[in-house]
């Protein structure tokens, strides 16, 4: 993000579009002088008040609240003004086009809250749970978002960094008395302490991963021949007619998604056009569609007509399928009286249309993805952070594997600090804060 953190910056922090109210941010330093200019006075620090906001000629723009915060007691960390107005496009633009004229510049996606970080207001993986907490999908997702944001995953990650510390600082001061190491580190139980880190990080992981899944949650791809009750199965899935459904093949001439939510985790539902041969040009179009959702998928359900069951058109897509995509077999229309609902391997027999044996697929499409609920022990993770978690492991196994050998002991203990310090930011490259803070909204 090429910016300049000097500079005063200003953006409508509220939603695009027409509301009852809207909100003008501006932070930058000393803005005594810049309110005094748009509100026609100083304004109290931290007091609400009614004011109108004025242009150049000293004309009301709009009415609204100010609200004043004084540097270092605001979400920058900079003097930061707010200004609440009503929430029409056209008087907001009015506002921030006022402040331009006093010198602030439009702010860029992302850059409050990065300047709350340069500004040790939040540590990176705080700030990037302010992004996350404006896009949770599910209460579950936006209570796991808080606690990140209240600092619960940065206080994990700062009591294994502090345990690494120490460790390093015992093995590190070993290192000058090699004819006593083996006697000294014994004493100190230093291979047990590491099995105690060993063991808190991978509960820290395990966190991550059920937070990762509450974050991004799984992409179900729904697949299988014309007719055979895909869009059916969407809509039970969904609550709600949101595919179309006929007896004519081919009806789905695209891919039709749809995000629901079980136990709080989004499922991302895409139904997919029939996939057989045809010499429909559009259908051909959407049967390629439906291969480019495969390769995105998380999980396929391979749904079959129960009255024929798996036959060699199944079995040519099966094999045409990743050999890593988890796959269920949906064998569908039991309400025709074939067969009765009942679950066999990787082979469940339901009904689309009744409904029947639906939230036994519900449950199990939650297990391929890996949710273990863990309550209040969940916290929003992004990959970069499962990365970090899974290098730092790597290290503390290896560190463990090293035994004996101090120098080796010692550097893969500081390799995993500094992998475990990229989460949080006390160990980061700029161009890594410039991907991240480019993904935020304007105005937060």
């Amino acid at each position: 993000m090429a910016s300049t953190d000097n500079d005063t910056i200003a953006a409508v922090a509220t939603a695009p579009g027409r509301g009852g109210i809207g909100v003008v941010r501006i932070s930058g330093k000393q803005l005594t002088l810049f309110a005094k200019a748009i509100l026609g006075h100083e304004p109290k620090p931290r007091l609400a008040r009614l004011c109108r906001f004025r242009d150049s000629q000293g004309d009301a723009l709009d009415e609204g609240i100010a609200l004043y915060f004084p540097a270092p007691h605001s979400f920058t960390g900079e003097d930061v003004l707010e200004l609440q107005g009503h929430g029409g496009p056209a008087v907001l633009q009015l506002i921030l086009s006022r402040c331009f004229e006093l010198g602030a510049r439009p702010a860029q996606p992302g850059e409050f809250t990065r300047r709350a970080y340069l500004n040790d207001k939040l540590d990176l993986a705080q700030a990037e749970s302010v992004a996350d907490l404006i896009d949770a999908a599910s209460a579950e997702a936006a209570r796991c978002a808080l606690r990140s944001l209240t600092g619960v995953f940065s206080q994990r990650i700062h009591e294994l960094v502090d345990a690494l510390i120490n460790l390093r600082m015992l093995v590190e001061a070993t290192l000058d008395f090699p004819e006593e190491e083996t006697d000294f580190l014994k004493a100190a139980d230093a291979f047990g302490k590491l099995a105690a880190i060993q063991g808190a990080l991978e509960k820290t992981r395990l966190g991550a991963r059920q937070g990762s899944v509450l974050r991004e949650g799984i992409r179900v791809v729904l697949i299988g021949q014309p007719n055979v009750g895909k869009s059916s199965l969407l809509n039970q899935l969904a609550g709600q007619d949101v595919a179309i459904v006929t007896a004519v093949p081919g009806t789905t001439r695209d891919t039709v998604r749809e995000t629901i939510q079980i136990q709080g985790v989004p499922l991302h539902i895409i139904d997919t056009a029939g996939l057989r041969q045809t010499e429909d040009e559009v259908e051909r179009i959407g049967i390629a569609r439906t291969w480019e959702a495969i390769r995105q998928a998380s999980v396929a359900l391979l749904l079959v007509d129960v009255q024929h069951g798996v036959t060699a058109a199944e079995q040519d897509i099966i094999a045409a399928l990743p050999g890593t995509l988890p796959l269920l077999t949906i064998h569908n229309k039991i309400d025709l009286g074939h067969e009765t609902f009942c679950r066999r391997g990787n082979d469940l027999y339901l009904s689309a249309k009744t409904g029947e044996g639906i939230d036994i697929l519900r449950t199990e499409l939650l297990k391929i993805a890996g949710w273990q609920p863990e309550g209040e022990g969940l916290f929003m993770a992004r990959d970069r952070h499962l990365i970090a978690l899974a290098q730092a492991a790597q290290h503390i196994e290896r560190a463990r594997a090293a035994g004996g050998r101090l120098e080796f002991f010692a550097e893969e203990l500081r390799l995993a600090q500094n992998a475990l310090s990229t989460i949080t930011g006390e160990f980061s490259a700029d161009d890594l804060l410039g991907e991240i803070f480019s993904r935020f909204c304007i105005g937060k």
